[in-house]
């Protein structure tokens, strides 16, 4: 049997996490600032709202709003085609197994990060249309996933890249906002979306859900779930996520995943919250009341007692021993 060579891995240390919550993304936070001097507040939410939209129209937007997406619609220094198109044909295989993991575990796996878990819970529309957020997060990620998106277009640029460009605007402006509120501790907790908790959402986006579909028991080589972590690790990158913070492979990923658990996962008011605004939502989606505990026992089940505990998932300890023999897919209707 051929033994496997070990990967190089580069480690990620206090000070460079540290550091990295101090910087979130020049380049498309100059493009809000921009906006915001010409069109003055009201006009940046007005954007904002098109930000959200299901609206490719960038051709109609100010001019250096449109030379943001020419300039930045093109693919980061480490893009190979070939893995990039292997990792979308895995999540158009997997993809009622990714859909799973996004809810009962990238999601919440998210909020347990104290200091980013702030962030979103200031944003009412997390708290308050927590379902309509969710369908929102699952339009982006499968949209992005979807090979047809890489290759339909809008003036010149690949539907999937604009949702990208767009999530990097949203997030530049959400730290906009957050900011010019002045309650914001930046010494204490970061900048608002930075990039430490931009690499943590890439990690919860791709290896965790590696780690999450593994746990659940389908298998898969690590080459394919390699392809899938370049997948991600290029729509971050176009997202505006620093090269030196993107795992290189497997093994690097769980070195980074680890270091920002340390760092950031406790528990906090923020992460409690919209979890329990997640739970409900997901328990909305199943009619049978006697299967209302699945999605409670699943994500504890993924997640593991100790990350569960600080959300305050409710602890259902029958129906978690018997989670990983029930069908979870066909309980959410997949």
């Amino acid at each position: 049997m051929k033994k496997q060579a070990i990967k190089p891995t580069r480690y990620f240390s206090n000070q460079i996490l540290a550091d990295a919550r101090q910087r979130g993304d020049q380049l498309a936070d100059v493009c809000i600032q921009s906006v915001f001097e010409q069109v003055g507040m009201t006009g940046l939410r007005t954007f904002f709202q098109w930000l959200v939209k299901e609206d490719f129209d960038w051709k109609s937007q100010l001019d250096f709003v449109q030379k943001y997406f020419q300039d930045n619609a093109v693919f980061p220094s480490f893009y190979q085609e070939k893995q990039f198109q292997k990792g979308l044909d895995f999540a158009q295989k997997h993809q009622a197994d990714i859909a799973l993991m996004l809810g009962c575990l990238s999601l919440p796996y998210c909020y347990a990060g104290a200091d980013g878990a702030k962030v979103l819970w200031m944003s009412e529309r997390i708290g308050k249309d927590t379902r309509k957020r969710l369908e929102e997060t699952g339009n982006f990620v499968f949209g992005v996933l979807n090979p047809k998106q890489w290759k339909s277009s809008e003036a010149g640029i690949p539907i999937a890249m604009l949702r990208i460009l767009k999530v990097r605007l949203m997030h530049a402006s959400i730290r906009f906002f957050t900011l010019y509120h002045q309650t914001w501790d930046t010494k204490a907790l970061g900048l608002p979306v930075n990039q430490e908790d931009m690499a943590g959402t890439n990690l919860a986006f791709s290896y965790i859900v590696i780690v999450g579909m593994r746990k659940n028991n389908l298998s898969f080589s690590d080459e394919n779930a390699e392809d899938y972590l370049h997948t991600w690790n290029t729509i971050n990158a176009l997202m505006g996520v620093e090269i030196e913070l993107l795992p290189q492979n497997l093994r690097e990923a769980f070195v980074l995943a680890k270091a920002i658990a340390k760092r950031q996962f406790r528990t906090s008011e923020e992460g409690i919250g919209l979890t329990k605004s997640l739970l409900k939502s997901l328990e909305d989606f199943i009619e049978n009341p006697l299967l209302k505990t699945i999605p409670s026992a699943f994500m504890r089940h993924l997640l593991g007692k100790e990350v569960a505990d600080l959300l305050q998932i409710p602890n259902n300890p029958l129906e978690e021993r018997l989670v990983p023999f029930i069908p979870v897919k066909a309980v959410f209707g997949f």
